[in-house]
């Protein structure tokens, strides 16, 4: 029992000391949410340090304005430390982890007497590699040095000056400690294409072999992690440690408390960390690349050793697949019935029920053999370059060939760890949770659930064609379960948008929570009544009419005539596009899409609008409906075009209603309806940022009154005064 008279003391004691510091009042909402978060985590019982209470998750729904990051903090970080274990804060963007390390713990320590340390954990691709990047200068790029063949790990780039000067100013600002090596606080956005250069993976990192290893942007930022006892990650990285048995990267679950803020995010992050492709022709090609890599490192590796070994039967089973993978493009390209229409040069095949051709199975089977034959030897290889960096052993292979050449291995045997990764998942009958060594004894909970979703995407250029084989689970309440919920000491979801339609249900069976789990919704110390309306005018069309583009472009200018500041979100690019090129003429300087630059710029060019008095519309798609906060005079109306309901060929969405189906549910009202329930709400969210807020909403499609679901989406919106016309 962690919540002893002195922890509650401790916290409500930080409580009175942050409010009076801030000089802030208690928040009803804020004091709730303390209370039920301590309560739960007090409840957990254990034994020597190991859960003996059944798994179970403390979820709140808790709407803006309740500061919900200083209630869970002040709530958990006492119970964790009385406890002994370690707090892990998880976020879905990295705007909310940096805000959280930079201002909410900064500050909580400041105004409390609570005595902890944090530390930010982020992904290795976050960072720099100063040894990437010393050979990118060094190389120029162009892989014509000897010691250095990372011209196999990226093609050269088109604009080989540019980089150039990037990568010079990379390494001057770190040199000087004016950077700290982090992408997310380089000053720009760093293009993909520039950053893939200059970072790495734990599979080509050399670890503390490296000579850069003491001045390393990564390992620098990670050494607080063992002694913190607060971690603040975010999803990407919990779910990058559960698929390695968790305990990885982050503390291990069983020693952790976890809060996921932004909680609503979950599912569908644990559904694409876990979901694979392959590009089949792309995959030929990269073929090509390891052999060629292969004939280069030859001349390098003693004849006879265990690496020269390694290499051939590397290019035996490169050969096999590249004849394995020929068979599987040709019997797909052939067999199935693909529809191209006329805009796009794309088309897709979802098999149904997840169920392959009787063809396809048995050359996917093969071609799965042929890839683990490919993995296991290039492990050798890894292996073999391994042992040159231990100076106890007496290895085969000189150190200069292992530093130059263990990078680019590792690479590709993480490229192939990859395909294998989708041929295991074509070849599994029924919904199995990938399992690595390491996590098998730690999953011991499997529940049945729909079968995965298998599709195939073949793509038409000017110059080629290609096919991509896809697979996914259909629902994360498995992976989950058995990675997370059955095994973590404790966790608590929260968010603005946990429930759908006013019920906790649909994130409890995608999430897969366990039984014992229990929930609250947090009232709102916002007025909605007095502070906004919502309003659903007359349209001359429906949203399913060929007309509603037309309608909208008449009727936008009236709503947004006499407002400073209004966001239209759309749930079409193309739509949103087709509008702003029709109105964009007559209202010069007015609009602003978030396709016109980045994000940031396109908030800031908005907000310098207002600030100088003039009127500011923004267009926007489904990221602007729920990743943007505008308080006071940056936003007064919000125009919702259209309910968001889901496009219909999602592989994975359509898998799951035809598992619903089968079950004689329906997939409209248990899928599509609550998911655009939880949209709406977060996309009515952007209006009202702070309690002195005020504005309104406008509503320009019509089902939301003509239709019976219609009623279930308005009651589901915060109680706004409602406008509607007939």
């Amino acid at each position: 029992m962690a919540l002893t008279d002195d922890v509650k003391q401790q916290i409500q004691q930080a409580y009175r000391d942050v409010l009076a510091g801030k000089d802030v009042r208690a928040r009803y909402g804020q004091r709730l949410m303390i209370a039920e978060i301590a309560r739960y985590m007090g409840e957990i019982t254990d034994n020597d340090g190991q859960r003996t209470s059944p798994p179970a998750a403390c979820v709140v729904e808790a709407g803006t304005g309740t500061g919900k990051t200083l209630a869970y903090l002040i709530a958990a970080i006492p119970v964790a430390k009385a406890l002994g274990k370690t707090l892990v804060i998880s976020t879905a963007t990295v705007a909310l982890q940096d805000q959280i390390v930079l201002k909410d713990l900064p500050d909580l320590r400041k105004h409390s007497k609570l005595d902890f340390s944090w530390t930010l954990a982020k992904g290795r691709g976050r960072y720099l590699c100063m040894s990437r990047l010393e050979s990118r200068l060094h190389d120029e790029g162009h892989g014509d040095s000897d010691t250095m063949p990372l011209f196999l790990l990226d093609q050269p780039m088109d604009d080989e000056a540019a980089s150039r000067i990037t990568f010079e100013k990379m390494l001057a600002t770190y040199g000087s400690r004016e950077w700290d090596g982090d992408r997310d606080h380089w000053p720009e956005q760093i293009p993909d294409d520039i950053w893939r250069q200059v970072t790495t993976d734990h599979r080509q990192c050399t670890n503390r072999h490296c000579a850069y290893f003491d001045s390393c942007a990564f390992f620098d930022a990670r050494k607080d992690l063992d002694d913190a006892d607060v971690v603040v990650a975010n999803h990407d990285l919990v779910l990058a440690d559960l698929a390695l048995g968790g305990g990885a990267i982050l503390p291990e679950p069983e020693n952790a408390l976890f809060i996921f803020d932004e909680a609503h995010h979950l599912p569908d992050k644990a559904l694409n960390h876990f979901a694979a492709s392959v590009p089949l022709n792309s995959t030929r090609q990269w073929l090509k690349q390891l052999s060629q890599g292969l004939v280069k490192m030859q001349p390098w590796l003693p004849g006879g050793s265990q690496a020269a070994k390694a290499v051939e039967k590397i290019s035996t089973s490169g050969r096999d697949l590249d004849i394995a993978l020929g068979r599987v493009y040709e019997e797909i390209e052939q067999n199935t019935g693909w529809e191209f229409n006329d805009e796009r040069r794309s088309a897709q095949w979802r098999y149904p029920d997840g169920e392959l051709p009787e063809a396809v199975a048995e050359l996917a089977a093969e071609t799965r053999i042929v890839t683990a034959g490919l993995v296991r030897h290039l492990g050798t290889l890894v292996d073999e370059l391994q042992s040159a960096f231990d100076e106890r052993k007496d290895p085969e292979l000189d150190r200069d060939t292992a530093d130059s050449w263990y990078p680019v291995i590792g690479a590709f045997h993480s490229r192939a760890e990859e395909q294998l990764r989708l041929w295991a998942a074509w070849c599994e009958s029924g919904p199995v949770i990938p399992q690595n060594d390491e996590s098998a004894e730690a999953a011991p909970v499997v529940r049945k659930g729909p079968p995965p979703a298998r599709w195939a995407v073949r793509q038409r250029w000017d110059h080629g064609e290609d096919i991509t084989l896809f697979s996914s689970p259909v629902l994360a309440d498995n992976l989950l379960y058995s990675r997370l919920w059955s095994r973590v000491y404790g966790a608590v979801l929260t968010s603005a948008t946990l429930t759908a339609l006013g019920r906790f249900d649909r994130l409890r069976s995608r999430a897969g929570l366990p039984e014992a789990s229990r929930y609250l919704v947090v009232p709102s110390s916002f007025r909605y009544g007095e502070m906004a309306t919502v309003e659903v005018p007359a349209m001359a069309a429906m949203p399913t009419d060929d007309g509603f583009a037309e309608a909208l472009i008449k009727r936008l200018p009236d709503l947004w005539a006499g407002e400073k500041a209004t966001l239209v979100l759309f749930t079409s690019r193309r739509q949103m596009q087709q509008v702003r090129d029709a109105l964009a003429p007559d209202y010069p300087e007015l609009i602003l899409t978030q396709d016109d630059m980045a994000k940031n710029e396109v908030l800031r060019t908005h907000c310098s609008r207002v600030d100088e008095g003039r009127p500011s519309v923004l267009f926007g798609v489904a990221s602007f409906a729920e990743g943007i906060d505008l308080p006071g005079k940056y936003l007064h109306h919000v125009v919702i075009t259209r309910l968001p309901f889901s496009v219909p060929d999602d592989p994975i969405e359509a898998s799951l209603a035809e598992w619903v189906t089968q079950r004689g549910g329906n997939p409209f009202m248990e899928i599509t309806v609550p998911d655009a329930s939880v949209k709406l709400v977060q996309a009515v969210g952007r209006l009202l940022r702070t309690e002195q807020d005020t504005g309104r909403v406008t509503i320009l499609d019509r089902r939301i009154v003509a239709r019976r679901y219609g009623q279930l989406l308005l009651d589901a919106l915060p109680p706004f005064r409602r406008i509607i016309e007939h």
